[in-house]
């Protein structure tokens, strides 16, 4: 089996600029791609400071060429983060209440940590393969996650490029699946996960009442690209609508496998103050994992996509 890429940071260096294309003064900087399936960095920007017309368009682009991307050293506040995520569209209000940053509910918690013997965040946050908020008729376009605290070892995320597992499927899986539809829940494992660990907590009807599932495609097409990707996952996909259970789980894990293969993956290393924006509608992804005594936490913002097609 392929090895899985791993990039180490590369260092910065002198890179041009694009002309202004408004009065905002321009902040040089530079997007890498990875040795990797997927994945860039960009270095030398400050998602704090005012970024013009052209340097957005730019980012954007990276977005979709690059379908994760990493701006490094960005020791920024949570309005800065929020600030920079609505300029790609409106944010998410996570449904777990419970984890939102005071003050600011666009930022769901990310961490391990407990303080007072009750956990700060959503501790076991992508412990299955998935897509953000693929269980609501709108799926989120993209997430943007901003390192806080991190372990000395572990935390690692991986990123699965769901364009490339379509393609690599044969030709006559992708006939059989092109047209399919799936549900989504996000109480799919929900109790089992509760029942495994102490950091979910318990959701009142209301809460149940926002994340109703939803039917998508097997099988969507990007809307700003035009590219197909597969649109299923282990942690929210329940079935193959249509189809007899049997039929249909024997077919879910069969993509389940597939849309994970090694040379699908780029696994990120977590540095300092690193802001990692991915695009849900591309790919899947996984957290690798920390140990409980190595303190971890990253703020979430997510923007809303989409009805997929």
């Amino acid at each position: 089996m392929t090895a899985i890429a791993t990039v180490p940071r590369t260092k910065p260096t002198a890179t041009s600029t694009d002309s202004a294309a408004d009065s905002i003064p321009s902040q040089a900087f530079e997007v890498r791609r990875f040795d990797a399936p997927v994945g860039a960095e960009i270095v030398g920007l400050d998602i704090s400071k005012p970024i013009n017309a052209i340097e957005f368009a730019r980012i954007h682009r990276a977005h979709l060429d690059h379908h994760v991307v990493v701006f490094r050293d960005q020791n920024v506040s949570p309005e800065a983060q929020i600030e920079f995520s609505r300029r790609f569209g409106p944010l998410e209000i996570h449904v777990l209440h419970q984890f939102h940053l005071k003050n600011h509910p666009e930022i769901l918690i990310v961490s391990n940590i407990k303080e007072n013997d009750e956990p700060i965040g959503l501790g076991d946050a992508g412990v299955y393969w998935h897509s953000d908020i693929s269980y609501k008729p709108k799926p989120s376009l993209g997430s943007l996650l901003h390192a806080q605290e991190l372990p000395a070892e572990g935390g690692d995320t991986l990123f699965a490029d769901q364009h490339l597992a379509w393609e690599a499927l044969s030709p006559k899986l992708q006939q059989k699946v092109l047209h399919l539809k799936a549900e989504h829940s996000y109480l799919a494992k929900y109790e089992d996960l509760r029942a495994k660990n102490p950091w979910r907590p318990k959701l009142s009807q209301a809460q149940i009442d926002q994340v109703a599932p939803a039917v998508h495609p097997v099988v969507r097409t990007h809307p700003e690209t035009g590219r197909k990707a597969l649109f299923v996952s282990e942690h929210f996909t329940t079935r193959i609508v249509g189809l007899p259970q049997d039929e249909s789980d024997a077919l879910l894990a069969e993509l389940f496998a597939h849309s994970v293969k090694a040379e699908f993956v780029y696994r990120h290393a977590w540095e300092t103050h690193d802001l990692v924006f991915w695009d849900n509608r591309s790919l899947m992804h996984l957290a690798a994992g920390t140990a409980d005594n190595l303190r971890r936490k990253l703020y979430r913002t997510t923007v809303i996509g989409d009805t997929p097609r």
